[in-house]
Formats: C-alpha cells, structure tokens, sequence
C-alpha cells in the first residue's frame, strides 16, 4: 500500500490521535530498510525538483505541523538533503511580529507562498491561529472557529492558482516527547534546543491534541489532505514524509520545456 493512502486522512473523517499508535512502521521493520529506501526517495526529488524547477509552471507547498520535540527541523534535514537550495525554500513561522498582528492571519502566510517552479516548506504555519491561539485562549472562540473556513478557502484558492499542497502532522507520544526533552537535557550538545517553556506547554497536552483533532478533521480536504505521520521512530518519519513528497511530484507529470531553437543548428566554436 502507498504510505500517502496510508497515512492520508479521507475529508469528511473525524480524527481520533488516541487511535493511532506514533510508533507504527507500516510494513518496514528495520532502520536500514527504511533509510535505504529515504535515499532512494530523496534522489527521486533531487530529479523531480529540477523538472519543477525547469518547467516553471507550478509549485509546491510542503506543512509541517507537530507538538514541541516532534521533529519538524529533523524532517527537514533528512528529507531535503540533496535538493538545490536555488528551487527549495524554508519558511519557519515564529510569534506574528506587530507588523504582521496589523494584518489579517493569513496575510504572513501568503507571503510566503512558494512562487512556480519551487518547494516551500513552512516549518509551523497558519494553522498556529487555530492550534496556540485556540489553546491558550488568545482570541475568543467566535474569533479562531471561523478559521477553518477560511483556510479551508485560501488553501484552495492557491491549488487553483497552481500550488499543489502537502500537510503533515508529525505525531509523536506523550512519552516519546518526554524522552526527547530529557535528552536536551543531558546532553550539552543539545542543552541549548531545551526551553524551560516547553514544560509549561506539555501539561497542555491534552489540549493540543483537542485541537489538532479538529484542525486534522476540518481542514483535510480534496484539494489539501493531511497526513498523519508517526514520528516515534524518526527513521519512518524521514520515509514516509520523503516517499509521499516524492510520488506526489511524480504524479505532477512534470515536463521539461522544449527549446524554441533546433539545438542542431547550434555551432560552438
């Protein structure tokens, strides 16, 4: 089965996270197997980028959303690996600055939109203004319900405008969690990743997860499905975001344009 059918939740399904086990592999069962088959994927996009980029015509937008320690950079580094940078472009979405709060919510977001012939990863999104805004009571409810809507309509304003979009929820255990902030800090190496407000922010679990489940149930649509990728096993993580990156580009039938010139009739001298 395609890990993307697999992992794809189906529009109009209500997501339940406890059902879903954050250490589940699919079908792979080592770390080698499953890193053979990420390198095979990442030249797979090595290719596929530059047709995307040589065609020019459209573009892609890769979401990543997670709880704190989920891996969302780590995602990042392994999937993208390889992928010139001139077509590829990263976009983290910290606290909106006052410049950005003087605007509507998705005024930041559509900037940031990756232009034709190039990927766009945003590390976080707008989905933060119904998941810490929701959570943290930041804006009264008759406020950030109406969200999803209106995401739901920018999103497939882009799709028509030629941006295919990809959604993935990088879900992690509680306990795996616990384990990945408890190495920040034993090791000085990573010391300097472990924020003291990460504490507070993991007592909200269970709120976060309420409202991931209705961001996952709301906003999975047609024209931009989520995908619900267990990251307790960040080797099945890195395949399953990199073969599902991958076979949608492929499907994309990329062309690359045809010179307007017989290259025959060329003479370097």
């Amino acid at each position: 089965m395609k890990l993307a059918k697999l992992h794809k939740v189906k529009p109009g399904t209500e997501v339940d996270l406890s059902s879903i086990d954050a250490r589940d592999s699919g079908r792979i069962r080592s770390k080698d197997q499953a890193n053979e088959r990420r390198r095979l994927n990442i030249g797979r996009l090595n290719e596929l980028q530059s047709r995307l980029y040589a065609e020019n015509k459209r573009s892609l937008l890769v979401v990543l959303q997670g709880m704190d320690t989920a891996g969302k950079d780590g995602t990042i580094r392994h999937v993208m690996t390889g992928v010139n940078p001139q077509g590829c472009r990263v976009q983290p979405f910290k606290s909106p600055s006052s410049e950005e709060l003087d605007h509507d919510f998705l005024w930041r977001i559509h900037r940031a939109v990756p232009s034709r012939g190039t990927i766009g990863l945003f590390n976080r999104s707008h989905y933060e203004d119904v998941l810490i805004v929701r959570v943290h009571n930041l804006l009264p409810k008759e406020v950030w319900s109406k969200r999803y809507q209106q995401i739901n309509r920018f999103e497939e304003n882009l799709v028509e405008s030629g941006t295919t979009i990809l959604k993935f929820f990088i879900y992690i255990s509680k306990k795996e969690q616990k384990e990945r902030l408890q190495a920040r800090l034993d090791n000085p190496e990573k010391t300097w990743k472990f924020n003291p407000a990460d504490i507070e922010e993991r007592k909200k679990w269970d709120d976060y997860s309420k409202a991931y489940e209705a961001a996952l149930t709301k906003c999975s649509t047609p024209w931009a499905p989520w995908y619900v990728i267990p990251s307790d096993r960040k080797w099945y993580r890195n395949l399953a975001v990199s073969e599902i990156i991958a076979d949608e580009l492929e499907s994309m039938d990329l062309k690359i344009p045809q010179p307007d010139f017989d290259p025959s009739d060329i003479v370097i001298e």
